[in-house]
């Protein structure tokens, strides 16, 4: 194809099993600041929305950070002249006449325009927004979801800058330590030594996932525990999702997760042991802490859209727009994210007992709260690897359906879209905000990750669960960590070796950075004010002081920062034990700094400020869209 005028286009550098429908050489992108152009050829494929600047050098990388957008991430395509009014294209709307511009509006908050000039680009600019619109409707249909490959095709070779830069990449990241994916049993089993949660052990009793098909293959189990015992308890929860650690925390308090409990569940004596054994952990009792004070799905989507609106130009005037801020519920969403994060964390960290947190299908608001406590209370969490195996654990591997809440590849469910993951990312970066120092990984990195998830050309985010992932890929060799410049490392041990099949190969992890990021790029997800040394566990100042409550009963309930006795489901008929002397709100406690009314908390235990002014909107993240003078005045 001709590129632009004086030569041709820079080598385009397409996926595998990629094919460019249309393009335009010689189209320029309108600067996000309002300062000009940049010439270019403007690129449709099967896959994205790709834009070439005709200046820069031609890149190796598989997938640009920048000037691409996915096609599932195109929220709407808008074509302008000036002879006629803007219209809104779609896979079935008829263009009677040539755009002069076009805008991309993107679900990741990006606004991307570009303007033909002109020069003879009439029938190319009538193509290629025809074919943008097409495109785009294909790539959402449900069918693509269950496509096993796709046509994707490893790569021959790595690319060449990867090849040059690999001695020196390596020892580069060697810093960065190893991403566990949790799916092997090694990996599960490394993680659970760095905790050091004696008493727990690994049960491969989901290993075919004829258990629980959304869990993943490999659960953390009381030690006394065993698997056919554990069989067991699956019935007596809803999607056959029972308790499992998520974490241990060194004063001895255990975190778990579940579903909740199954409606119909009529457990006879044996399946009571069972299901209180797994409760309690093997120690202490169990504090219930569900999610029905954090906002919904429904609730999440909702205030995405209000926010999603409220950034685009014009939307609002000035004086109104922080008003109208409030109004979306966004910012109020984190706050009470982020107050029940602070309250589990105070209670693991004040007291020796076990944490379940519940909710009805321990598969959106468990994992952003799961996470969230193990950012406060764990410094690996927060640390680069740390954080990739946080998200591989708490979402990918606990079967987080990305594709129906993020809305990736099916439109016939709008109803079930919910951005929790990105709600998630939000709280995250609110974390980053007041505690830069304690963090491995800088706000780029956050950004980076926001943008990918709405990709589905990667493996973390195109499948819902192990079991899809399983399905949907071919079989790896058995090593299961990434290293972010070596890619899949072989296991230690000697295996003969593995050659790589010439044909298909699975979708890549969203952690495979140098795919779609330059090595410069890549420097910059690293803060460099961050913790030198390697995370570890945080050392208790002294013993766990036991729980007060033993003689209140087994079971109590964490709402609105107080605990209350409450019983399982099959000893309801029992009449409830006399509550305790409740103390000070572990609410309270968190917004003091310590977990006993002390001046500071805990080394290596974070409490975020949840008060109005301290959450702040993510204006790198939201407000991409808008220029860049009406951002500083907000």
């Amino acid at each position: 194809m001709n590129g632009a005028p004086g030569g041709r286009r820079p080598a385009f550098p397409g996926l595998p099993g990629e094919r460019v429908l249309e393009e335009a050489a010689g189209a320029r992108q309108r600067c996000g600041d309002g300062g000009g152009s940049v010439p270019g050829t403007l690129l449709c494929t099967n896959r994205r929305l790709a834009f070439l600047p005709g200046q820069a050098p031609g890149s190796h990388s598989l997938l640009r950070s920048e000037d691409e957008v996915a096609l599932t991430c195109i929220r709407e395509l808008v074509a302008a002249s000036s002879f006629s009014k803007p219209k809104v294209l779609t896979a079935t709307s008829t263009l009677k006449f040539i755009p002069e511009e076009l805008a991309v509006f993107c679900r990741d908050f990006r606004l991307l325009r570009f303007h033909f000039p002109e020069n003879g680009l009439a029938l190319q600019a009538f193509r290629v927004a025809n074919a943008i619109a097409q495109a785009r409707e294909a790539a959402m249909r449900p069918e693509d979801a269950t496509d096993g490959h796709d046509g994707w095709s490893c790569p021959a070779e790595a690319p060449p800058e990867e090849e040059e830069d690999d001695e020196e990449g390596d020892e580069e990241e060697e810093g960065l330590g190893a991403t566990l994916l949790f799916e092997s049993l090694q990996d599960w089993e490394e993680e659970l030594e760095r905790l050091g949660a004696a008493g727990w052990r690994v049960s491969v009793v989901n290993e075919r996932f004829d258990m629980a098909p959304s869990l993943p293959r490999y659960l953390w189990v009381p030690s006394g525990l065993l698997d056919h015992d554990l069989k067991r308890t699956f019935g007596h929860f809803q999607e056959r999702r029972v308790p499992r650690l998520c974490w241990h925390h060194p004063g001895g308090g255990d975190l778990l997760r579940a579903a909740g409990f199954h409606p119909a569940s009529e457990p006879g004596s044996e399946d009571v042991r069972c299901l209180e054994m797994l409760l309690l952990g093997g120690h202490g009792p169990c504090v219930l802490a569900d999610t029905a004070e954090l906002p919904s799905p429904a609730d999440i989507q909702l205030a995405h859209l209000k926010l999603r609106a409220l950034c685009l130009p014009g939307a609002v005037g000035e004086e109104k727009w922080l008003s109208a801020l409030e109004g979306t519920r966004w910012l109020d969403h984190v706050r009470t994210c982020l107050r029940k994060a602070v309250e589990v964390v105070s209670l693991l960290a004040g007291r020796r007992c076990s944490v379940v947190l519940q909710e009805p299908s321990d598969r959106d608001l468990n994992c952003l709260l799961a996470s969230l406590v193990q950012l406060l209370g764990d410094p690996h969490a927060r640390s680069l690897p740390g954080f990739q195996s946080l998200v591989q654990r708490e979402w990918v591997a606990a079967g987080h359906p990305f594709p129906r809440r993020l809305g990736l590849l099916r439109r016939d469910t709008p109803r079930e879209e919910a951005p929790v993951f990105l709600l998630f990312l939000d709280c995250t970066w609110q974390l980053l905000r007041q505690f830069p120092a304690d963090f491995g990984f800088t706000e780029a990195f956050l950004l980076a990750l926001h943008d990918s998830s709405f990709s589905p050309y990667f493996s973390t985010f195109r499948f819902s669960c192990q079991r899809q992932r399983g399905h949907g890929s071919p079989p790896r060799p058995r090593s299961q960590t990434y290293r972010p410049v070596g890619g899949w490392q072989d296991p230690p041990r000697g295996s003969g070796g593995h050659k790589r099949g010439p044909s298909t190969c699975p979708f890549p992890s969203v952690w495979a950075w140098g795919l779609r990021y330059s090595r410069e790029q890549r420097e910059r997800f690293r803060n460099p004010a961050g913790p030198s040394a390697p995370a570890e566990p945080p050392a208790p100042d002294g013993p766990a002081a036991p729980c007060p409550w033993r003689g209140a009963g087994p079971v109590l309930a964490l709402a609105k920062g107080s605990l209350c006795p409450h019983p399982l489901p099959w000893r309801s008929g029992r009449p409830p034990p006399r509550p305790p002397q409740q103390d000070t709100p572990l609410e309270s406690r968190g917004a003091r700094g310590g977990i006993s009314g002390g001046s500071r908390p805990p080394p290596g235990l974070l409490l975020p400020c949840t008060a109005g002014p301290c959450v702040r909107l993510w204006h790198r993240c939201y407000l991409r869209g808008l220029p860049q003078e009406q951002v500083f005045r907000l």
